[in-house]
This record gives structure tokens, sequence and C-alpha cells, in this order.
């Protein structure tokens, strides 16, 4: 289906005020950072939930929902404080290919990125552009493995300048920046712009995407997000990724899309 260009974004607005709404949290791997009200604990869960944002949401709410468990609700406390012995107890979870050696090394990890770095905002905040935050995001990926790691968890930190659309961070960085004053996106980075952001490319975004003319490369890879943020850009230049409710919501809820 294809709408005209006029009608385009009038079509989508109107989605984006169905589906940006607090009732979207109840489905929606969001709510795991909406537990917690100390900003770290928002980054580092938000952060963790996004990582294995992939597969059936029902699934991932249920095993973010263990991860937190499994720090005692206080990620980030667990994080800047853990053990040997802490460590050892993730050692069972799994969400698909993410596994407790996984887990292990990204606690390492945040730990560094928080001791060293000054944190998850500041070190994607160093190396944004003015094209958007996919250099940030190559950026992030190297530094997050600046330690030690086992050469099988770099699969779990996407990095668009290999090709990859990089969704879940890009997810997770809307999830962080923008602020959408209906109480879903959180908007606690503010040293970012919510302008910048690109959006979370899935199968389903990019199937609605196409079906209304604004993408036409059939991959979901780095390429088609570049073509699909230009259009979306262009009907909002200052929160472009707002869209991401409409396409989404349209692919996931709305059986004729």
């Amino acid at each position: 289906m294809k709408i005209d260009p006029e009608s385009i974004k009038d079509f989508l607005d109107e989605k984006v005020a169905l589906y940006n709404q607090p009732k979207f949290i109840e489905d929606d791997p969001i709510q795991i950072p909406h537990l917690f009200r100390k900003k770290e604990d928002i980054e580092i869960s938000g952060y963790l939930t996004a990582t294995i944002a992939w597969g059936k949401r029902q699934m991932i709410i249920k095993n973010a929902q263990q991860l937190m468990n499994l720090f005692d609700q206080q990620p980030y406390d667990f994080v800047m404080n853990h053990s040997e012995a802490d460590l050892a107890s993730l050692s069972s979870f799994v969400h698909r290919t993410f596994n407790g050696i996984d887990l292990g090394y990204f606690i390492k990890s945040l730990k560094h990125l928080y001791s060293v770095h000054g944190g998850l905002e500041k070190v994607f905040h160093l190396h944004a552009d003015a094209e958007g935050y996919q250099h940030a995001i190559h950026h992030f990926k190297r530094v997050f493995f600046e330690l030690p790691h086992p050469a099988r968890t770099t699969k779990h930190v996407s990095d668009p300048k290999r090709g990859s659309a990089a969704k879940r961070i890009n997810m997770f960085l809307r999830w962080m920046v923008r602020n959408d004053h209906n109480g879903v996106d959180f908007g606690l980075w503010t040293s970012l712009s919510p302008g910048r952001l690109s959006c979370p490319l899935d199968v389903h975004s990019g199937r609605v995407a196409r079906k209304l003319g604004l993408l036409n490369r059939t991959q979901n890879d780095a390429k088609a997000l570049v073509e699909l943020d230009s259009a979306l850009r262009k009907l909002d230049p200052l929160d472009p990724v707002k869209y991401d409710f409409a396409l989404f919501g349209l692919g996931v809820f709305e059986t004729e899309w």
C-alpha cells in the first residue's frame, strides 16, 4: 500500500498518537527499565533488556525480569559492587544465544564503563556527530570490548560500520534520549538530541515502511537505516523516531499490514 506524500505524515501522526501511550508499556520490554527510578538503574536495566530484545516479546520480558531478580532489583549496585561469586550466580542465565558467559562479561564491562568512561550516556555523547548516532554506536562497541573478553560475546553488540541496522541499540537510545511527554520513552539523556536518533529497524517496521514508500532497499541493514532515517526526518526533523511507534504498531497490531 502506498499513500500520497501529503497524507503519509497525517496518517503516521495518527498512529503515533494511538500507540505512543502508557498502555504500550504493558506488553513491551520497555516495562523493565520502568521498574526503576534511579538514572543508572534505568540505563543498565534498559541496556541489558535491549540486548536480549529479539524473539517473542513475552519471552524477552520474562527473561529480562529474571535478570533483574538475579540483581536483587538493584542493577547498578550489582554492576558496581559484584564479586566473582555474584558473577557465578549468573552462569545459568540463557536467552536464545545470549548466555551466562556473555552476561558475565557485560557486567564487568558495564562496571568499567561507569568507573573509567563516565557511564553509558557519556560514551555515546562523546562520539555523536551531526548525522546521528551510528558512529557513536561503533565507538561504543569498541569501548565496550576494551577488556579481555570471549570472542563469542562480541556478536551481541551490533556495529553499523559492519553493515548492521543496530536495531536493539537504536531502540535503547530511543528509550533514553526521546522524551515523549507520555511516560513511555524516558528522555533521561539530555546531552543527546532526539532529532538525530535512528528508527529501530526490524522486520515489522521495515515491511510497513516499504508499503508506505518510505523505504526501497529490501534488506534491513545499515544502508536501509540511512534511507529510512532520511524519510522520517523529513516528516519530523525534531522527533523522527516517534514514527517507530506507528511503523511497529501497524506491523504488529494491524493485520492488514
